[in-house]
């Protein structure tokens, strides 16, 4: 019988020291990193597929600000006929609309017929994803 030590399988020691050991200060402070202003910022979970095309996908938590003005563009969160949507909004000459995916100028397919006023909720910054 051998006296030596032996370390378990897949103890051993690989790569090397980070770099960044020595600057380590702290746990990581997610609020800090993905939240500008945390009393008009919420998180929701997204039901849907319909936002695939900008990367948000069914089960996905997005980081809303309400604060934020929305720009041209911005993916938001409206609500439109009492229903919450996530959608790209976009503003040409004074006419405001919502599309699904992230084109530079939406199609008619892509585009929500919108019978009244839209509210804009909030702005979407982040997306979370589970990997």
């Amino acid at each position: 019988m051998d006296p030596t030590p032996r370390k378990p399988p897949g103890a051993e020691a690989s790569g090397f020291p980070s770099p960044a050991r020595d600057y380590f200060d702290g746990g990581i402070d997610l609020n800090r990193h993905l939240i500008r202003d945390r009393t008009s910022t919420f998180i929701m979970r997204v039901s849907g597929d319909s936002m695939i095309g900008a990367g948000i996908a069914d089960g996905d938590e997005v980081v809303v600000d309400r604060a934020l003005t929305p720009r041209h563009g911005s993916v938001v969160v409206a609500v439109v006929e009492g229903e919450l949507l996530i959608r790209r909004i976009f503003m040409n000459d004074g006419v405001t609309s919502l599309a699904t995916q992230p084109a530079l100028v939406p199609s008619p397919a892509d585009t929500d017929a919108i019978a009244g006023e839209i509210a804009v909720w909030g702005v979407i910054t982040r997306c979370l994803h589970h990997v």
